[in-house]
């Protein structure tokens, strides 16, 4: 059993009777040669990491490399734990939870690059948020981790996960789209629904450069993932209430491909574009590393 596109995921799913999740972990079980329970004890390690990084993030002060994050999702926390109404919106723990994972990598504390480290609040914020809210076991968060897995592997064999190959699509946006396709598998969804919760989410991203200022992984980058993890948690309510994309994921990917090679260099992680020569952002730089 193998796949090479979400359309093949979706179906091999669907014939089967069984969630993508499934199907991730038995493709899994089949080429590592490893057990079902070896294979999801190290998913749930990834699992508590995630965890480690959201209780790191919304309960201290980050030192990050440059110093120009590092109190976002401690102010938001705050900011929850003080009117209650806003504590009960899940948008705003999602946007708490993706703020102090990435805020946690930009201070080189341990996360899961999922799929990579700018990118990494986003999948733990909406799968997080969306257990405790829903009171979901971790067995289900692991599950939903496998189909973001899945999705992410596609994006990986067809296109690009790198934002100095492909922008910021190819990290935030795909993690966006991998967060909405685990988010729906969460909330009971199809395979059809997880993918159009994929597709829903990448091509609404595509275009999105990567223009780290000062080439540090923390502006725009920290607050980005909390857009980006909301823009999931959107995808997978409308796919949920059977909302197609017209295009295709497949395509989409395809499409995200050929946008990132039109990208000039500069907009692709150089920090020689967008934000990064922002009057201010040149100010910080010299800043931070002196004049050069």
């Amino acid at each position: 059993m193998e796949y090479k596109s979400t359309a093949e995921l979706s179906s091999l799913a669907e014939e089967e009777n069984t969630s993508i999740s499934e199907i991730v972990l038995k493709v899994e079980m089949e080429e590592s040669e490893l057990s079902r329970s070896e294979i999801e004890s190290r998913m749930a390690a990834n699992l508590q990491v995630m965890r480690d990084a959201v209780e790191r993030g919304i309960n201290n002060k980050i030192e990050s490399g440059g110093g120009l994050v590092g109190e976002e999702a401690l102010k938001m926390q705050s900011f929850l734990n003080s009117n209650p109404l806003e504590k009960d919106n899940i948008y705003n723990t999602v946007i708490s939870y993706a703020l102090a994972v990435s805020e946690v990598n930009a201070g080189m504390g341990k996360i899961v690059a999922g799929p990579t480290a700018g990118a990494s609040g986003i999948v733990p914020a909406v799968v997080l948020a969306l257990a405790e809210k829903l009171e979901l076991g971790d067995e289900q968060i692991i599950k939903s981790l496998y189909t973001a897995a899945g999705l992410g592997y596609v994006v990986s064999r067809k296109a690009t996960l790198a934002g100095a190959a492909g922008g910021c699509q190819a990290e935030c946006g795909v993690a966006s789209a991998m967060a909405a396709g685990a988010a729906v598998e969460l909330r009971g969804g199809t395979p059809e629904m997880v993918v159009n919760a994929f597709a829903l989410a990448l091509k609404n991203m595509l275009g999105l450069v990567c223009d780290p200022v000062a080439g540090l992984v923390e502006v725009p980058c920290v607050k980005r993932n909390a857009a980006a993890a909301s823009h999931a948690l959107s995808a997978s309510t409308m796919a949920l209430a059977g909302i197609k994309s017209v295009i295709p994921a497949d395509e989409i990917i395809i499409a995200m491909t050929e946008i990132g090679d039109q990208l000039p260099s500069c907009l692709k992680e150089t920090s020689k574009g967008g934000l990064a020569i922002t009057p201010t952002a040149l100010k910080l730089k010299e800043e931070i590393f002196g004049k050069k």
